[in-house]
């Protein structure tokens, strides 16, 4: 099928060639096209089992790339690439995930140095979107199209086609590709798809202000004078490769203000990668100047200790061990118990318990596994070895925040059959049933409530891309504790008191046209020492089946107190949920202490959310924001089975761009790192931040802590599953 398909374009292309009043069209243009049509293999870009691709070699702008130029390839499924590229007048650091095994995503912050009349450097903020359209195979090279710089100010703005071929065992890469904007501003033709339509042959003239930055200027994509690059790569050994491309980027704009000088549009480079992917390069480019990138990747998937440092869980007695021979049901109802305690010694509280007949029914509070399903299986091993053999089913009831969020069934015979089995992750999975629990059927245990938790730790409060000043952070302690009376009744409340920073140097006052409930972030940093981050009563109830309820009162988050409420539907073994949130707002004085400035405001919104299975997770808001402006938020994460997620969000309102300001609306990227990623130690917690472009007033929402989706879905079954190789750790 392949064959006689490449067969009809080589004859199509015969015909382009040599019928030059069939298109108008330059003969260059011409031989563009079919290079791309016939490398092809029809319109089925289903992928296909890779040939030799070799990796993926970093460029200049952080993507896969020879030097300045991209080539057709991406970076294994699920990579994250940290980039940073140094000339002698222009520094890119680049954040680039592959979101799926076809979709690459980056996010670049640029230093320009003399680039403006206005300061020394100029920084510029950019994304760029690439997909795989084919994979390499004997026959095909590997094809990506891409978009440069397609919502940012459109100094690096171009789409490009780029095709890579490996030969001579994987060492040898050839690449060879088409570009637009950026990329055809050096040996341009005529667009060859205006063959298609004349409107292809004028290219949008970009953002005319700062207002209009950050908006997708769709009427550049593919548009104005299109230009050939190519090159090729060479792996001299395992650890050095030698690249060399001629480029088709003219550095037109760096040129005009003679902050370089373009001599040649040929480029080479030579790379050293070490043994933990990290790559390190020195290139040449224009024939006038020198540079550096260098690289590391980060796999999500891939901790650095996979199954954990945590001691190895008990093996399970036989059914007539001393415990259970020695076993009083009255006694397992205290909370000096062998039962109690032997769970408080893995982290595992025992709130509730009920035998009856065959079956025991316990509600745990998990305080320790970042896996709930690791928390499942420890206790499922605790109850066979303290609860007589003719019980033989036990239901573990989670409770999270004070409520219930799922009742998980096992078998003991299954627990004892597949302890040692090289298959017991999926047979013991198989055998387990889950269920919704909004009524608890295990009896609590007297004195387990009131709780009272405390922890002093260190924090790290970035601040990014002022232009003044990129970088700013302040570094110091917080003490957070929490008071239980009872169960679904939380008081709590964080301190802290910086050590060291400059988020207080700000001198860029808010622009904003719109009541100023973000652009006034750093004079909370100015005019503040001793902070009250927040200082909340929170309550959390079941209201009925698939239901979760919360109502929080207090200082909320650094800038705003008041009252929010949540109502929750989530069905344990669904992929779907549905909530809806009302809060009223009133904003906080500068100085973080329990003051209030003019500023209320009512918000809510109504929620989506859907599990694709994968660790894909997409939720969609709409209401009302805390300038009172209406439009929705789309977000989309994806969560690797150990907990490590990437995700971005757009948010779209009935705010006009120019109104908004520079970004012309709210976006960002977000990302949370556990903390047995990193360390490998059995604990709950980790690092999380939000990278914003611009942070402005439309679009923004409160920031509450412990919305329900988050509360409740660690326990449910898809989280389960995704996690369940945890259970016999």
């Amino acid at each position: 099928m392949c064959r006689s398909s490449r067969i009809a374009r080589i004859q199509f292309c015969s015909t382009l060639l040599t019928t030059s009043r069939s298109f108008d069209v330059s003969k260059s243009a011409r031989i563009a096209i079919c290079v791309l049509f016939t490398t092809t293999c029809g319109v089925n870009f289903a992928i296909a089992q890779d040939w030799n691709t070799g990796s993926a070699t970093v460029g200049t702008y952080g993507t896969p790339g020879l030097i300045d130029m991209p080539t057709g390839t991406v970076f294994p499924d699920g990579e994250i690439q940290v980039a940073i590229s140094s000339a002698l007048r222009a520094t890119k650091y680049s954040l680039s995930f592959q979101i799926t095994p076809r979709i690459l995503g980056t996010f670049r912050y640029s230093g320009l140095r003399d680039f403006s009349d206005f300061r020394d450097v100029y920084y510029d903020r950019s994304f760029d979107v690439s997909y795989l359209l084919a994979t390499e195979t004997h026959l095909r090279p590997s094809i990506v199209v891409g978009l440069r710089d397609f919502g940012g100010t459109g100094i690096y703005a171009s789409e490009y086609v780029a095709a890579t071929k490996h030969f001579a065992d994987g060492r040898l890469a050839i690449t060879g590709g088409m570009g637009w904007g950026r990329l055809a501003t050096y040996g341009g033709f005529d667009n060859p798809f205006s063959a298609i339509s004349d409107s292809f042959n004028t290219r949008g003239s970009g953002p005319s202000s700062i207002n209009e930055v950050g908006q997708p200027e769709t009427d550049q994509w593919f548009r104005g004078d299109a230009a050939l690059f190519g090159g090729f790569s060479y792996e001299i050994s395992p650890r050095l490769t030698f690249a060399a491309e001629y480029s088709s980027d003219g550095y037109l704009g760096e040129v005009k203000r003679q902050v370089l000088e373009r001599k040649t549009p040929l480029n080479a480079a030579l790379s050293y990668n070490f043994k933990n992917g990290a790559a390190l390069s020195v290139y040449a480019l224009h024939g006038s100047e020198l540079g550096i990138t260098a690289s590391i990747p980060i796999t999500p998937q891939k901790p650095k200790f996979p199954s954990g440092i945590e001691e190895a869980p008990a093996a399970l007695q036989p059914r007539q061990s001393q415990a259970a021979l020695s076993w009083d049901e009255g006694s397992v109802r205290q909370k000096d118990s062998a039962l109690f305690v032997a769970l408080k010694d893995q982290g595992i509280a025992l709130e509730g318990i009920t035998i009856e007949g065959s079956t025991a029914t316990v509600r745990i509070g998990n305080e320790r596994f970042p896996a709930h399903a690791q928390a499942l299986g420890r206790t499922a091993r605790i109850l066979a070895n303290n609860l007589p053999g003719n019980i033989t089913t036990f239901k573990v009831e989670s409770i999270t925040n004070g409520i219930t969020t799922s009742r998980t069934t096992l078998g003991r015979e299954g627990l004892e059959a597949f302890e040692y089995d090289l298959e017991n992750s999926w047979k013991s999975f198989a055998g387990a049933s889950f269920e919704d629990a909004a009524r608890s059927e295990a009896e609590a245990i007297a004195g387990v409530y009131p709780k009272f938790n405390w922890r002093l730790t260190p924090y790290l409060e970035p601040a990014l891309f002022d232009p003044d000043n990129p970088v700013r952070a302040d570094v110091g302690l917080q003490f957070a504790a929490s008071f239980e009376p009872y169960r679904g009744l939380i008081f709590s409340g964080a301190v802290r008191q910086p050590v060291t920073g400059n988020l207080d140097t700000s001198t860029r006052p808010s622009n904003s046209v719109l009541p100023h409930v973000r652009t006034d972030a750093p004079e909370y940093a100015k005019q503040s020492d001793l902070q009250i981050k927040n200082l909340t009563a929170e309550y959390f109830f079941r209201p009925g089946q698939n239901l979760y309820g919360r109502v929080t009162a207090g200082y909320l988050e650094t800038m705003y107190g008041g009252v929010s409420g949540e109502v929750l539907w989530k069905p344990v073994n669904g992929n779907w949920a549905f909530g809806a949130e009302l809060n009223y707002a009133v904003q906080r004085d500068f100085d973080q202490l329990f003051g209030f400035q003019d500023y209320d405001i009512v918000t809510g919104h109504a929620s989506a959310y859907y599990d694709f299975g994968g660790g894909y997770l997409g939720q969609l808001d709409v209401g009302r924001y805390l300038a009172g402006d209406y439009g929705a938020t789309v977000s989309l994460d994806r969560e690797f089975d150990n907990g490590f997620r990437v995700g971005a969000f757009f948010t779209l309102t009935d705010v006009p761009f120019d109104d908004f300001g520079e970004g012309s609306f709210d976006k960002g990227i977000r990302f949370s790192i556990p903390v047995d990623w990193l360390t490998g130690s059995a604990n709950q917690g980790g690092y999380g931040t939000t990278i914003r472009p611009v942070l402005r007033d439309g679009g923004a929402r409160l920031d509450v802590r412990n919305r329900l989706y988050g509360v409740v879905r660690g326990s449910h079954t898809t989280e389960l599953e995704d996690r369940w190789g945890k259970f016999w750790r």
